[in-house]
């Protein structure tokens, strides 16, 4: 009488025949004759092991306590090595990760551990993985849950962090106080740039302006001066001559006793016959 096995694609079952192993069989049916065979069925998923909180001394020789998780599997291609070459992986990548771990810290300062916990869980998930592998076990993750320093570690820890934040809000503070110092001079130095272009251009509208009016100003003077040289043109010897007889009038009017006046009057008022010219015997 024949057992029937029905294996899951992620199952194998390594059958032994009088004691001599045979292979690994599955996934599908697998037959098994009581008495002749012998079975024994591997989980090929990925599976979460839980390692106990433990005490580690780190490089410096300060206690810290970590716990973490190991994600593994048995591989596919090496399957036969976890029923082969050990008698309980479980219990075996256990031992073998709390080993690895204390290896792994007592080369790590405090800080380093604190602070750099993604490179610790890729270190331990390399050792675990070089050693694992002669089981037929591939560790594919290692996270770290906790870190628990002593006490008075986290209480000088937290005074540290306590005093960065102080200090990072000062920063904080005066960089802002900085930025505003900028903005208001930069702001002062703009309002004073557009003044200054606002008195450039009010000087140059005034000059173009005083400019425009000189010019304006010597155009009238010209025309006037065009029109008195026009209506001179019009002007006669006779009117001249009358013109002038209204000023000696006027200079006549005045205490004066002695006038002094210029040939050309004396001949324009002789041709009037106001004075007689030499040689007539006035």
């Amino acid at each position: 009488m024949a057992f029937i096995n029905f294996v899951r694609d992620y199952e194998r079952i390594a059958r032994f025949r009088l004691g001599r192993f045979e292979g690994m069989r599955g996934p599908g049916i697998v037959f098994s004759i009581p008495i002749l065979h012998q079975i024994e069925k591997v989980d090929t998923r990925v599976e979460v092991l839980d390692i106990p909180r433990q005490t580690n001394i780190t490089k410096d020789n300060a206690p810290i306590e970590i716990d973490f998780l190991i994600y593994m599997r048995i591989d596919l291609t090496n399957a036969q090595k976890a029923v082969m070459e050990v008698t309980n992986y479980h219990q075996a990548v256990v031992g073998l990760a709390t080993t690895t771990l204390r290896a792994v810290i007592g080369d790590i300062d405090l800080d380093e551990v604190l602070s750099q916990r993604d490179r610790i869980n890729e270190m331990i998930r390399v050792r675990l993985d070089s050693e694992t592998e002669r089981w037929g076990i591939k560790v594919t993750n290692v996270e770290i849950r906790e870190i628990d320093p002593p006490r008075d570690i986290q209480e000088a820890m937290n005074r540290q962090m306590s005093a960065e934040r102080v200090r990072r809000a000062v920063v904080l503070e005066a960089d802002g106080q900085r930025q505003a110092a900028i903005t208001i001079a930069e702001g002062q130095k703009q309002s004073e740039i557009l003044k200054a272009e606002g008195e450039k251009q009010s000087q140059i509208l005034s000059a173009e302006g005083e400019r425009q009016a000189a010019v304006l100003r010597a155009q009238g003077f010209a025309d006037g001066l065009q029109k008195v040289f026009e209506v001179a043109q019009t002007v006669d010897s006779n009117t001249m001559t009358l013109q002038y007889v209204e000023a000696l009038k006027e200079i006549g009017s005045s205490a004066s006793t002695k006038f002094v006046l210029p040939l050309e009057v004396t001949k324009m008022l002789s041709g009037l016959g106001m004075f007689n010219q030499p040689g007539d015997g006035a």
